[in-house]
């Protein structure tokens, strides 16, 4: 059969040409353009892990300084803190010194007003008698008819009085 001779002899040609368009595309690809495109992958690859190992020493200075600056507030707290308290011991101390001026100061008025009182109660005490004698008097009089001198009727209202 004539027809089958012929496959042969198209096959031979068609191995021919792949093969020349396998080694062309290797030669191409495979000596030419994979190398660059595993350079640039390379190239890539060494930028992120320098890129990673910056980060890292990055982050390790951040650590540190975030630490340093915990360590300052904590100091700058506890100096704070401490400021805080003698404030406190000092605004105690005058509150008490003021204390103390502001009780002197009252004990001082009390004491005024005790003797202004008791001036007063006596002034009052002594109207009181004065009016009692008068009023001891008039009443004698109104009642009896008689007149009581003032030192017979003052006698009278002390010995009342001190005898209640």
């Amino acid at each position: 059969m004539p027809q089958l001779n012929q496959l042969m002899l198209a096959y031979a040609s068609q191995w021919f040409w792949l093969l020349l368009v396998l080694a062309v595309i290797y030669f191409v690809i495979g000596r030419g353009m994979v190398p660059r495109i595993e350079a640039t992958v390379d190239t890539r690859n060494s930028q992120i892990a320098d890129d990673l190992a910056a980060a890292h020493r990055a982050r390790a200075v951040a650590d540190e300084a975030e630490t340093a600056l915990q360590t300052r507030l904590a100091g700058m707290r506890s100096d704070a803190q401490a400021i805080t308290a003698a404030a406190k011991v000092k605004s105690a101390a005058d509150a008490e010194k003021r204390l103390v001026k502001a009780d002197a100061a009252i004990a001082v008025r009390l004491t005024a007003a005790e003797e202004s009182l008791a001036k007063a109660r006596e002034s009052a005490l002594a109207s009181v008698e004065q009016i009692a004698v008068d009023a001891a008097q008039d009443i004698v009089g109104k009642i009896t008819g008689m007149t009581v001198t003032a030192k017979d009727a003052a006698g009278a209202v002390k010995a009342v009085i001190a005898h209640g």
